[in-house]
């Protein structure tokens, strides 16, 4: 049975016809709308017939490379990305989440698990048409550092109205901080309540996001103010005081 994603229109990037083709064909089932790239000049033509809701985007391309397209669509868009690295390699995993990936995969990857995490993703972004997504039930503005977090827009607001791009996962993570102000979240309930999985009890992807997000609230993301850290615990939002 088709799963109602008709609007969904997913890229996957990949320089093997057959990953392709198999990614493509079962994620198909699911009533995804599926296009298929071989290189980042390939990407930047399906981009330009329209938009995409996620890409999946392999690391290890001819000519631009997967990290280096992902740092670029940064630069321009909000979508979601899900890297695929050929090796259990850690670099390769750090420079993908500070570059704006949403997230990774090791190949060889179960399809079962890449549909789980594509379903994830699209839901944390708002994208599925899923009214029991990340996002909180609260139509106002939160402060956080220069800018405020705008819970219905998924995005962040500075003080010229101007609004800032969120990748799902900096929203979910900030929409978690805005729940739960002046208390210690700790990393293992980041990736619990955010990502659903903690594979690897090694994995600093947290610290890597919380990083990124510090670089777009603070004022001084050297000397945070907003999101603080609490050594051996994790992380906690200091809203501003009241005033008057």
């Amino acid at each position: 049975m088709l799963q109602q994603c008709d609007s969904n229109r997913l890229v996957v990037v990949d320089d093997e016809p057959d990953i392709r083709a198999m990614v493509a064909d079962y994620l198909g089932r699911d009533g995804y709308a599926v296009s298929r790239c071989a290189s980042g000049a390939e990407l930047d033509t399906v981009l330009e017939a329209g938009p995409a809701d996620l890409v999946v985007l392999d690391v290890s391309l001819p000519g631009e490379d997967g990290l280096s397209i992902a740092r670029r669509l940064r630069a321009t868009r909000s979508m979601p990305i899900i890297m695929l690295t050929a090796h259990d390699d850690v670099v390769d995993r750090i420079v993908g989440l500070e570059v704006g990936a949403d997230d990774y995969m090791t190949k060889p990857f179960d399809l079962r698990e890449l549909r789980a995490r594509v379903r994830a993703v699209l839901r944390r972004s708002g994208s599925d048409g899923d009214a029991n997504g990340a996002k909180p039930a609260n139509d106002k503005l939160i402060p956080f550092g220069k800018v405020c977090l705008d819970l219905d827009g998924h995005c962040l607001l500075d003080g010229e109205g101007c609004q800032h791009r969120l990748t799902a996962t900096e929203f979910d993570m900030l929409a978690a901080f805005a729940k739960n102000p002046n208390r210690v979240l700790s990393r293992e309930r980041l990736l619990d309540t955010n990502f659903g999985r903690d594979e690897d009890p090694f994995d600093r992807s947290i610290d890597i996001r919380v990083t990124r997000i510090r670089k777009k609230v603070e004022v001084d993301a050297a000397k945070p103010q907003v999101i603080k850290t609490v050594r051996g615990a994790g992380y906690i939002y200091v809203p501003p005081r009241a005033t008057g």
